[in-house]
């Protein structure tokens, strides 16, 4: 069976009118540690040194549409919603929100996406602007389309449905991105995608990116399509779930023995490290010619909600591994910050803060 990984790229969606943001405020600079929380603007060396590159998202901003539900419908059934709300999310936005709270002050954290020019979108800009914990500066107003939003019908176990609407994630973009937003890329000290907005868009960063000699971690979650080639073979991390690794691959992943054959499938298409997340059996990173990581979950008190755990696991890697942490370590603080995640309702409202997750991590030592 040939790899669903091999397809050639998608045609490039149309063209939309955009406008840009204005240019938010940056963080405060401090000392990089790995401290409980980053060190507070008082203590800057006055020393001239440049400042961390920032880690830079590409990716969706969504409404989430969330229905308390008992059960799911049936097919032709109606039912009748516990409660209903709109909070900011969409897989790009989530891991810049969790980014922006983990990281330290020095490191920025910049969001490159498109919303509309209507109230979810400014519900999104308004999210992510909070405590500045995110750059804005490459977040643009695509003027013809709404902003994207998602419908996430949650039961009462914490797991979820969710259908998503692209609006401006699939339709926002021009044929060609803007001078601006590449040269954010290429200063990044790391690029993160995933695959609710085009792929010609994330092949046009990832080119950018791999020039620069960034970094390119790719969470696998999105679109239900083949990755082109061209595009897998510029990643340098891959991050799918056990389905989509089986999706992707065409291989079975029933088994951890099943799940490291399809992440040896994926090495030869150029992926040298495949990271996977495995739910309740927690996470495993695959480096080609080196031993596995294994990383189990760190368990939480009660699981409310599982929205956004994904984002939160590759987001919070993603800061590990920029601050120079073993990637062993960066496993164990990404688990910590998926599990306080699933804690609380919500995708962004339940991204954790960084003494959080420290915390977490020192009482279970």
């Amino acid at each position: 069976m040939k790899a669903a990984l091999l397809n050639p790229p998608l045609s490039l969606s149309n063209p939309s009118s955009s406008t840009r943001h204005t240019i938010r405020p940056t963080r405060s600079p401090s000392r990089i540690s790995f401290s409980t929380s980053a060190a507070s603007s008082a203590s800057v060396s006055s020393s001239s040194s440049p400042a961390p590159k920032p880690i830079v998202i590409v990716g969706s901003a969504n409404a989430d549409i969330y229905v308390e539900i008992d059960r799911l419908p049936l097919e032709g059934e109606t039912i009748s919603a516990r409660s209903g709300r709109t909070l900011p999310g969409g897989k790009g936005a989530n891991q810049a929100f969790c980014s922006g709270r983990l990281s330290l002050s020095d490191h920025a954290t910049y969001l490159v996406g498109r919303v509309g020019s209507d109230a979810h979108g400014r519900l999104l800009e308004d999210s992510l602007g909070e405590g500045n914990a995110v750059r804005l500066d490459c977040l643009t107003r695509a003027d013809s389309v709404p902003t994207g939003h998602a419908v996430v019908m949650l039961q009462p176990n914490g797991q979820n449905s969710i259908i998503i609407v692209g609006g401006a994630n699939m339709n926002g973009w021009d044929d060609k991105l803007t001078e601006e937003d590449l040269v954010v890329v290429r200063g990044a000290g790391m690029l993160l995608l995933q695959r609710e907005i085009p792929d010609w868009v994330n092949l046009q960063v990832a080119q950018a990116a791999k020039a620069a000699g960034v970094p390119v971690i790719m969470d696998a979650g999105g679109m239900d399509a083949p990755i082109p080639s061209e595009l897998i073979s510029l990643v340098d991390i891959f991050s799918p779930n056990e389905t989509e690794l089986a999706r992707l691959t065409g291989m079975p992943t029933d088994t951890f023995e099943q799940i490291s054959q399809a992440a040896t499938k994926c090495h030869k298409f150029g992926v040298k490290q495949v990271l996977v997340k495995l739910g309740s059996q927690g996470s495993a990173l695959f480096i080609e010619g080196e031993d596995t990581i294994r990383q189990p979950i760190i368990p939480a008190s009660e699981v409310i909600d599982t929205t956004g755990a994904g984002d939160t696991f590759t987001a919070a890697f993603a800061v590990a591994l920029v601050e120079g942490k073993p990637k062993a370590e960066c496993l164990r603080f990404a688990a910590a910050a998926a599990s306080l995640c699933v804690q609380v309702k919500g995708a962004m409202p339940s991204m954790p803060h960084r003494n959080s997750v420290i915390k977490l991590l020192q009482s279970i030592q």
